[in-house]
C-alpha cells in the first residue's frame, strides 16, 4: 500500500465528521432492569470495523486479550475495508436489520436515520450499569466533549474509540534554516510563515497546506463564530473571508492543497512543503516518511478550535439482551486506560480518557513526538453538529473547495466559484 493511500485509509477522519441529532430510543431493552449482570453462556458479539495495517493489528490483539478474560464471549472482527466501504455497508444493510453487526465503528452522522428509526441501543442505562458499565459517565473517565460527539440530538448512542485531532506538522530544520524562531499559533501567524519561507526558498517550498479542505472551512467558520449547520450563507462576508484566507495563499504560492496524493505527509517528507495541519492518527506515518532526512515536530493547530475526529462505536437493537451485555463489556474494555495507552501508542490514535492523557506512561512516549504535547493542543474540541444531511454537506464542502482553490491557482474568478459552490453546499443539506 502506498504511503498516502496508507494515511487515507487512516484519516478518512477528514470524510466524515458531521452530525444530528435523533430521537430518543424507544427499545425496552436497553433498560438497565434488563441487562444481565454476567454472561454465563457461550455469546458471540459481530464489530464491523475499517482497521487497517497496523491499527487492525493492534485491534486484534486488544480483542485476543479481552476475549482470554472472558471465556464465555467471543467477538468476530469483521473488516469493511475503509471507512467509505464501511458507510456503504452500514447504509445499504439497514434495509434488512438483522443482517446488522452486533456494534459497528461509525461517525454520529452515518447512523441519523437509523436513530430516527430506532434502530440504535441508547447506552446510557449501560454506562450507569456497574455490573457491565461504569456506574455512571463520569466514572468512565471519557473525555466529555468526546462523548458528546458520539450523541444523536442527546442521546449517548456511541462510546468514543478511535479519535483523532488535527495537529500542525513542521520542520524543524526548515524553520531553523529560514530563520523562523516562532511555532504559528495564530492563522496570521501562519500566513506570515509560509510567505516567509516561500520567499526565502526562492519559491521552491510551499509554506503550509490543509490536508481536510472541510475541516479548514468549518474550523475557520467556528473560529469566526460561525457553527456548522445549514443556516451558513456560504456567499456571506464570514465565509468569503475564510476561503480566501486560502485562496490569496494558494494565488501567491505559499499556500497549497494536498492534490492527487490526497494528503501532505508525501510532499512534507519530500521537503516540498514546510509544514501542514492534518490528522494526529497520521504521525506514524509522517515518521517513516520522513526517517533520518531531517527532524520534524508537531504543534497545536492554529487557531482557538480543534476538530475531534475517527469513530466510536455504535450498538444495534436486534441483538439479544445477552449480546448487548456481552458487547458493551468489550467496548468497556477498548476503552479502559491499560487499552488506550496500548492502543495510543501503537496506533496515533489519541486516548479517550483523561488519566492517559495525562498519565507519565503516555507523556514519556518517545516513538511519537504528540504524546507529550497532547493536552495542550486539545483544549478547545469541536464536534460537527449533527443534523440531518449535515454528513452529506460536510462531504460535499470539500469537492467545492477543491474547486474553487482550482480556480484561484489558475487565476480564475474565485467570486463566481464562490456563487457556484454556494449552491451545492445549500443543495447538499435539502437532498
Amino acid at each position: 500500500m502506498k504511503f498516502s493511500k496508507k494515511l487515507a485509509v487512516l484519516a478518512a477522519a477528514g470524510l466524515a465528521l458531521m452530525g444530528t441529532a435523533a430521537c430518543s430510543n424507544g427499545n425496552s431493552s436497553s433498560s438497565s432492569s434488563k441487562i444481565p449482570s454476567k454472561i454465563t453462556k457461550k455469546t458471540t458479539v459481530v464489530f464491523w470495523h475499517g482497521m487497517v495495517g497496523v491499527q487492525q493489528s493492534t485491534l486484534q490483539k486488544l480483542t485476543k486479550e479481552f476475549e482470554k478474560k472472558n471465556p464465555n464471549i467471543t467477538v468476530k472482527l469483521e473488516s469493511q475495508g475503509t471507512y467509505i466501504d464501511l458507510q456503504a455497508k452500514i447504509n445499504s444493510t439497514l434495509q434488512s436489520p438483522n443482517n446488522l453487526p452486533t456494534i459497528t465503528q461509525a461517525y454520529a452522522g452515518w447512523l441519523w436515520n437509523a436513530a430516527k428509526n430506532k434502530m440504535l441501543v441508547n447506552l446510557t442505562p449501560y454506562i450507569n450499569n456497574k455490573n457491565v458499565g461504569w456506574g455512571s459517565a463520569k466514572a468512565s473517565d471519557i473525555r466529555s466533549e468526546l462523548l458528546k460527539g458520539a450523541q444523536i440530538q442527546g442521546t449517548q448512542y456511541g462510546i468514543p474509540f478511535n479519535k483523532s485531532i488535527e495537529t500542525l506538522t513542521y520542520s524543524k530544520d526548515m524553520f531553523k534554516k529560514y530563520g523562523i524562531k516562532k511555532v504559528p499559533t495564530t492563522m496570521a501567524e501562519l500566513k506570515s510563515v509560509s510567505e516567509t519561507i516561500y520567499k526565502k526558498s526562492h519559491h521552491k517550498v510551499v509554506g503550509a497546506g490543509f490536508d481536510s479542505l472541510s475541516n479548514y472551512y468549518i474550523l475557520g467558520m467556528k473560529n469566526a463564530g460561525v457553527d456548522f449547520s445549514s443556516k451558513i450563507n456560504f456567499s456571506g462576508s464570514t465565509s468569503k473571508s475564510v476561503i480566501n484566507y486560502y485562496a490569496d495563499g494558494i494565488k501567491k504560492g505559499y499556500f497549497r492543497v494536498a492534490g492527487s496524493e490526497g494528503y501532505l505527509s508525501g510532499p512534507f517528507a519530500n521537503e516540498k512543503v514546510a509544514m501542514f495541519i492534518g490528522t494526529s492518527a497520521g504521525e506514524g506515518f509522517v515518521k517513516q516518511g520522513v526517517g533520518k532526512k531531517f527532524t520534524y515536530d508537531v504543534a497545536a493547530r492554529p487557531g482557538k478550535y480543534n476538530m475531534q475526529q475517527g469513530t466510536d462505536i455504535y450498538m444495534f437493537n436486534h441483538a439479544t439482551a445477552e449480546q448487548k451485555a456481552a458487547a458493551f463489556k468489550y467496548i468497556k474494555f477498548l476503552v479502559s486506560k491499560s487499552s488506550q495507552l496500548k492502543w495510543a501508542n501503537a496506533t496515533g490514535y489519541i486516548p479517550v480518557n483523561n488519566s492517559v492523557i495525562n498519565s507519565a506512561a503516555y507523556k514519556s512516549s518517545t516513538s511519537l513526538k504528540l504524546p507529550a504535547k497532547l493536552s495542550t493542543v486539545m483544549k478547545h474540541l469541536y464536534s460537527v453538529p449533527v443534523e440531518k444531511n449535515s454528513n452529506a454537506a460536510y462531504n460535499q464542502l470539500n469537492s467545492i473547495m477543491q474547486t474553487i482553490l482550482s480556480a484561484a491557482q489558475k487565476h480564475q474568478n474565485v467570486n463566481n466559484a464562490i456563487n457556484e459552490g454556494k449552491q451545492k453546499f445549500d443543495a447538499a443539506w435539502k437532498q
